[in-house]
């Protein structure tokens, strides 16, 4: 057969060249391959590293593969990330089943020139008077020699893409080809296997006897971490535990020294080891083949800061997602640098490691383009809760997405390189925690947002002056009175001084910190602010101005705390009938008022009053909010309550159960509210008499809100005080008392000794001396309990009233 002309391709395919007048079969020097058997001994497999781990089904799916040839030629592609170890899967296979073929051939097939390569090596290995022919030729003899024989297994490793082999396929219908390749797509009428990353155990199996193979003593304690860190990549183990061996260290020693030099530890390699097959490595050369497609590299570099896995396309492409991102997206995924679906994307978190450290000598991993995707990726996230409120469920799905992919981009970054709109993130954030009990994360994140904000705008700016507020409202939160209150009083002093005494932020201020007060028990300096800022709400903004009916609504409530009811109802009242005309009978404003009027009722025990009142609060939160509603919620909670105080607990207590099914369901087993609900629950089952009921649900409430709020918060105290009374109750009073007194030290601790929750806890434990006859202890303990309840409180405030009739009761036994 002789070409004219120029250059084509075989088989369509630019696999097989040939030039001029080529003769490819008879001449001088030229062999008839057809007749050629391959010699014994002739074949190229590569070195195995020794050790092979698991694979069992994916061996068992390439074998099958294999054996059902049946004379015809037989195709498999085994497809995965770099790393994962595609080679050494084949490699086993070729060592298990190298008999059954004659010759096993392994081409280095990357590029179409190495294919070439190893098909003019393969003739050359036939055929070894062909050696001195020109390369052109001798590929084409290694095409014709693999077309004309059947016996044969040809591996073609790391293929860049399906079309390199077509031409090749097109003329070769007999024996057995294995293909490796990073892509996974565009095998068509090819088997293909995929390959993931290792098992948890199969990873630290493999890691144990790579080091141990050289460092038999060695301490491998740290080791499932470790390979967890590594995402069980195959490669990553083998480079792990090749340094672990000769260095000498622990994993632990590793992961230390992973966190804090990644860059450094991606390219490590031990002695001999091959610097192109390192973490840093393994994915240069699919960017470089994805460099004509630049969205690609943005996108991996933005992906790098979310969590690894289910990360919302959204977050990529906003809204609509442009065709530009939707082929890059595509071809990372055609790569296996991703995984992609209709909704999300995951990557494996090496990938993500490696891509997120700057390498100035690396064009895909520039600092100044990791920092730009850094960037883009906290903006990213912090504008999809611009439209949100943190405290309305409606958003919650959206924060709680956002949540999981922001805790990676905040684990990874430093408060240094924070934006804005990290800062914005954070307190978005921060806000939605502190709702949710998370109140020690909230801190952090508006720690870190208020000291970010002050370093980029200094400690004057608006946004810093609001960051500080939220932040110490969180502390509020926390129950840490002792650092919300100076951080209010901070927040107001900088405010009133940069922004002026009538700016909205200070009245919010003036407000925040007069409720801080309430929390503190201080009514002496939270009424006379409240006072204030209700003036000046209406002075400002006017006696409409929907700030103003909430700062009148809340001086209510100090009213109320104040045990001041004479006041505090009449307000109640104005401020419902102002919210009703101003904002609507339906306006959550409005069912907030109601709700609170009908508890001031039921403060003065006018039951008859407030019972309806709730009632109907109910029914409209459920109308206009929904029942799933948080403010629904609490106003079921608080009709149960009344039930429950007018005795009538065949219908409290079977509102408290739905209201803390409702709650488990709709904020989850940990929010605060569910917490509430459970102890409400416990406290109904007591007062019904059921003891073998309340007792449980308050043990359990109290290692729960342990657990979710700590020790030190208000809600933490009240639980164990009220488990302590569920004990006295029981008559348990060997229980009772120590945790009465453990009660009364933590609120003597933590709130103070004048707080009305701690005047509370010590009455109740002079009540537990009294059961237990101890009445020296118990009237000396109840007359200091009364003298600094009508200090702090007056003499006629609820809680005065039932300290005095405690004392009088403990002195006539």
């Amino acid at each position: 057969m002789s070409v004219e002309g120029g250059v084509r391709a075989v088989g369509g395919s630019a696999v097989g060249v040939v030039q001029g007048d080529l003769v490819v079969n008879g001449g001088p020097g030229v062999p008839v391959m057809e007749s050629l058997a391959a010699a014994e001994g002739v074949g190229r497999v590569p070195v195995g590293s020794g050790v092979f781990v698991g694979r069992s089904r994916e061996l068992a799916r390439l074998e099958a593969a294999v054996a059902g040839s049946g004379g015809r030629a037989v195709v498999v592609a085994v497809h995965g990330l770099g790393g994962v170890g595609k080679s050494t899967l084949v490699a086993r296979f070729v060592e298990a089943h190298a008999a059954r073929f004659s010759p096993v051939w392994w081409v280095t097939a990357d590029s179409l020139p190495a294919i070439e390569a190893g098909l003019a090596e393969l003739a050359a290995a036939v055929a070894p008077e062909t050696t001195m022919l020109p390369a052109e030729q001798r590929v084409e003899l290694g095409v014709r020699w693999l077309a004309t024989h059947s016996d044969w297994l040809l591996v073609l490793d790391n293929v860049a893409t399906p079309r390199d082999v077509a031409g090749l396929f097109a003329r070769v219908r007999t024996g057995t080809v294995v293909i490796t390749s990073r892509q996974r797509s565009g095998w068509r009428a090819v088997e293909t296997v995929p390959l993931d990353v290792l098992s948890e155990r199969e990873a630290l199996e493999l890691l144990t006897r790579l080091v141990r193979s050289e460092w038999s003593e060695a301490d491998l304690d740290g080791g499932d971490r470790l390979c967890a860190e590594l995402g069980w990549l195959p490669l990553a183990v083998e480079q792990a535990g090749a340094y672990l061996a000769q260095t000498r260290i622990t994993p632990t020693a590793y992961l230390d020294l992973l966190a804090r030099f990644p860059a450094r530890m991606f390219t490590a390699t031990a002695e001999g080891g091959d610097a192109q097959r390192t973490m840093a490595r393994v994915w240069h050369v699919t960017l470089d083949r994805l460099a004509d497609t630049p969205a690609a590299g943005r996108a991996l570099r933005q992906l790098a800061w979310y969590a690894p896995d289910g990360i919302p396309r959204a977050l990529l492409g906003g809204a609509g997602e442009e065709p530009e991102l939707s082929e890059a997206l595509g071809r990372l995924a055609a790569y296996s640098m991703i995984t992609l679906n209709a909704d999300a994307v995951t990557v494996h978190r090496l990938v993500q490691a490696v891509t997120r450290t700057p390498d100035p000598t690396d064009p895909h991993r520039q600092p100044a383009d990791i920092a730009t995707a850094r960037d883009t990726a906290a903006s990213t996230l912090a504008t999809a809760l611009a439209e949100l409120h943190p405290h309305n469920p409606v958003g919650w799905p959206a924060y709680r997405v956002v949540l999981s992919q922001a805790r990676t981009l905040l684990q990874h970054t430093t408060p240094d390189t924070d934006t804005t709109q990290t800062s914005r993130l954070l307190n978005e954030l921060g806000r939605y925690l502190e709702g949710q009990g998370d109140v020690s994360t909230a801190i952090a994140y508006h720690s870190r947002a208020t000291h970010s904000l002050q370093r980029l705008n200094g400690p004057d700016h608006p946004d810093t002056l609001s960051s500080r507020a939220n932040l110490a409202y969180a502390y509020e939160s926390a129950g840490d009175l002792g650092r919300a209150i100076p951080l209010f009083e901070t927040t107001l002093a900088d405010s009133a001084r940069v922004l002026g005494p009538d700016h909205l932020r200070t009245l919010s201020s003036r407000h925040n910190l007069a409720y801080a007060y309430e929390s503190a028990g201080d009514l002496g300096r939270a009424i006379p602010l409240f006072e204030a800022a209700l003036a000046d709400s209406e002075r400002v903004l006017g006696s409409d101005h929907p700030n103003t009916l909430i700062s009148r609504h809340n001086l209510a409530g100090a009213y109320e705390s104040a045990g001041d009811l004479g006041r505090a109802i009449p307000l109640f009242e104005t401020t419902l009938a102002d919210s009703t005309r101003v904002l609507g009978p339906d306006h959550p404003n409005t069912l907030t008022s109601r709700n609170n009027l009908a508890g001031a009722y039921q403060s003065v025990g006018q039951l008859g009053r407030a019972i309806p009142l709730f009632e109907t609060t109910v029914a409209d939160s459920t109308r206009v909010l929904g029942p799933d509603h948080a403010g629904t919620l609490s106003s079921r909670n608080n009709l149960a309550g009344a039930y429950r105080a007018a005795g009538d607990l065949g219908r409290a207590i079977p509102l408290f159960e739905t209201t803390l099914a409702d709650r488990n369901r709709v904020l989850g087993p940990d929010h605060p509210n569910t917490l509430t609900s459970r102890n409400n629950l416990a406290y109904a089952y007591q007062s019904a008499g059921d003891l073998g009921r309340a007792i449980p649900l308050f043990e359990t409430t109290l290692a729960d809100s342990t657990r979710v709020l700590g020790l030190d918060h208000p809600d933490t105290l009240s639980s164990g005080n009220n488990l302590a009374y569920a004990y006295q109750s029981a008559g348990d009073l060997g229980r009772a008392i120590p945790l009465f007194e453990t009660a009364l030290a933590d609120s003597e601790r933590v709130l103070g000794p004048d707080h009305p929750n701690t005047l509370t806890s010590r009455n109740n434990l002079a009540g537990a001396y009294q059961s237990a006859g101890d009445l020296g202890r118990a009237i000396s303990l109840f007359e200091t309990t009364l003298a600094d309840s009508a200090r702090v409180l007056g003499p006629d405030h609820p809680t005065t009233r039932t300290i005095r009739s405690n004392l009088d009761k403990a002195k006539s036994a």
